[in-house]
């Protein structure tokens, strides 16, 4: 039915390779879902989208038995009638090929000189190949040199008139040439800004097994220049093998400053980086009075998770409890086998529950190890829980641990107050992952940072009460955390910020001191007089006070604060991100020392989340020659991305992709198997 229907429009050519087949259940013999089979090599593929398939398999070459040159035409356009027509109900997928590849060649016969393609001009052709280079340079490490090499690579650049583009034509004049150019762009608009922040991204090292003697290089950190316009521009790339050391990262940054500032210094107003409690951070805003630098936010946040599962026994209870019910039901063959079973019948999939090795090392015990595997186990525990349940209600299951005493254990676990801590552990590494997540892309000044943390504390605080857990505890761990976090700037920030002014009862709109703590208000005070000389102190603070008592009118105020729906994401954003500094630099000119303060301070980046590079460039560097063109990629590839605000890499853009497309054949399945039940 559905392939009569679809040989009637214009994808009668891939139907005539493209066979639906209804998958059954192999248990109950029932309608599961629909596959497409190639006939020509037997391959199954989802029934979502045919012609993606088609496009795919068949045309891009990935079918070993499929000939481009004789692919089939729509039937409907060349047969004549009443010879087989795509309805009969004795035609099969074969058949219908080779009356496919007898009408080309009918075709072929009738006109047997094909009539020649367009010629390109060199002008053509010579934009054609840059554009080509530069979708390689901007795609860096994602983008495989060699493949260039591919025959079927260099037939489609024949195929529409170009030469090949070999790999040393990509890594000679041409990338000089493209490098040069962009970071000539890239230090004309450092020059053209006033001030700028450093972001320093990648410190980190993604290997705790790193051997130090190996030679390999793990590591690349990014430098990038935040520009008071909201646009940044990428600086410079650093290879790092393993742990960096404070002042090996201190050195880099400051190295980085001169080289952009030479003799002018305070053009660098500060820095953000990843590297948490950095005492290279410190050191260098000591020395450097106007300097603010600042750890990433993303990265505070984040740390909440281990800072909970290290202090929280309600963390070290569920990880203790899930690892001896996925140990149990792992390891036990009968238990395994009945819980395979239910998942099947439940899930319609099957899988093992991951046990991290950490936890296999200590016996179950969460340490001092990365948390994020363990919760890993914890979400297939929950996600498997109808599938527990039955297992533990299942008669051959009594019969099996009628004389085991960890079965009993478990099973009686299972009936207190597993489910409620496993869901409450749950709840809160989801909920301090989207906090985390949300931070990370919409990528907040520092004058965000106070209300962003309230937000998680009253947000920490519901899930307590909605969890029946005590609150002292949980309220000490996030309290440490966020002193260990906090900078005297994001209170400063917070007050110059006309965003935050608050509307008082006589209609003014007044800066929000009563939102701090006294600490607070004294960290903004120490912190103004510090960004300003000595001369200026008494003024500047003179200046708050009028900016406590008087704050902004409330037409100029009212325009700072205004929103617009933002239309793909339909969440409320700010109308003009830049008005809150333009505000200080071009109306609030009475403030002549407050102001400098206020135009440097509001336009800070909190976070240095930066570009997530393939691993292969990692590879690229490890000769001298390596290094000098995997710099000069990188700086391409991470200039292009910063334009495009492309911050992903191909990789989870693919995972996003297809797990989009899992869940939509999940959908199609669904109707289909509906629709086979009827």
């Amino acid at each position: 039915m559905v392939r009569t229907k679809a040989i009637k429009g214009k994808g009668a050519w891939y139907w005539a390779h493209l066979e639906p087949v209804l998958v059954t259940n192999p248990d109950t013999g029932s309608p599961k879902a629909v596959k497409l089979r190639c006939s020509l090599c037997d391959a199954f593929f989802s029934a979502s989208n045919p012609s993606r398939t088609a496009s795919e398999h068949l045309k891009r070459g990935t079918c070993p038995n499929f000939n481009s040159e004789s692919s089939p035409n729509p039937i409907s356009s060349a047969s004549p009638a009443g010879v087989i027509t795509m309805t009969s109900s004795s035609s099969s997928p074969d058949d219908l090929g080779a009356l496919a590849m007898l009408e080309d060649s009918v075709k072929k016969l009738k006109s047997p000189k094909s009539s020649p393609g367009q010629v390109l001009s060199k002008a053509q052709i010579d934009s054609s190949l840059e554009l080509l280079a530069n979708w390689v340079y901007e795609n860096c490490g994602s983008v495989s040199f060699s493949s260039l090499d591919h025959p079927k690579f260099k037939s489609f650049l024949n195929q529409v008139g170009l030469p090949s583009l070999t790999r040393r034509d990509l890594v000679g004049e041409r990338l000089d040439s493209k490098y040069q150019e962009a970071k000539s762009e890239s230090e004309a608009r450092i020059r053209d800004a006033m001030f700028f922040q450093i972001s320093s991204d990648g410190w980190k090292s993604k290997s705790s097994n790193h051997n130090h003697s190996s030679g390999e290089i793990e590591n690349l950190v990014n430098l990038c220049v935040n520009l008071p316009n909201g646009t940044s521009v990428f600086r410079r790339g650093v290879f790092t093998g393993g742990y960096v050391f404070s002042k090996y990262a201190e050195d880099v940054l400051w190295e980085t400053i001169i080289d952009i500032c030479g003799n002018n210094l305070q053009q660098c107003v500060g820095i953000v980086s990843d590297k948490f409690k950095s005492k290279a951070l410190r050191n260098l805003e000591n020395q450097h009075h106007w300097m603010i630098n600042l750890s990433c936010q993303y990265q505070g946040v984040y740390k909440l998770i281990q800072d909970f599962s290290k202090e929280l026994p309600l963390f070290h209870n569920v990880t203790d409890n899930c690892y001896k019910v996925a140990n149990f039901v792992n390891t036990k063959s009968q238990i395994r086998h009945s819980f395979l079973k239910y998942q099947l019948q439940e899930y319609g999939r099957a899988a093992l529950l991951r046990v991290p090795f950490s936890c296999r090392a200590s016996g179950g015990g969460v340490g001092r190890v990365e948390f994020e595997p363990v919760f890993e186990m914890v979400e297939d525990v929950l996600s498997s829980a109808r599938a527990l349940q039955l297992v533990f209600l299942d008669e051959s299951y009594k019969m099996m641990t009628m004389d085991d005493q960890i079965g009993k254990e478990i099973e009686e676990m299972m009936r207190s107050q597993f489910w409620n801590e496993l869901e409450a552990v749950h709840s809160l590494v989801r909920l301090i992952k989207g906090m985390a997540q949300e931070i990370e892309k919409e990528k907040p000044r520092i004058g965000q940072c106070l209300p962003l943390w309230e937000e998680l504390r009253v947000k920490i605080k519901e899930w307590c009460v909605k969890f029946h857990i005590h609150e002292n505890h949980v309220e000490k761990v996030f309290d440490k955390r966020f002193k260990r976090n906090y900078h005297p700037a994001w209170a400063a920030a917070f007050i110059l910020d006309p965003f935050y002014l608050i509307r008082d009862p006589s209609g003014k709109y007044l800066p929000p001191f009563k939102c701090l703590t006294s600490e607070q208000e004294k960290d903004v005070d120490k912190l103004i007089t510090r960004l300003v000389s000595r001369e200026e102190a008494h003024i500047a603070l003179m200046e708050l006070m009028k900016w406590r008592t008087e704050g902004l009118d409330p037409v100029y105020a009212q325009a700072v604060q205004l929103k617009q729906r933002d239309p793909i994401t339909g969440k409320m954003k700010i109308a003009n991100p830049q008005s809150s500094r333009l505000v200080w630099e071009t109306y609030l000119t009475d403030f002549n020392s407050l102001r400098k303060v206020a135009v440097r301070l509001i336009f800070l980046h909190a976070t240095s989340c930066g570009f997530k590079w393939n691993s292969s460039l990692c590879r690229w560097a490890q000769s001298r020659n390596g290094i000098d063109k995997a710099q000069k990629l990188i700086f391409i590839a991470a200039q292009s991305k910063l334009e495009r605000r492309d911050f992903t890499y191909d990789e989870e853009k693919d995972a996003d992709f297809f797990s989009l497309a899992s869940r939509e054949d999940d959908v199609l399945n669904e109707v289909l198997f509906d629709a086979s039940s009827l």
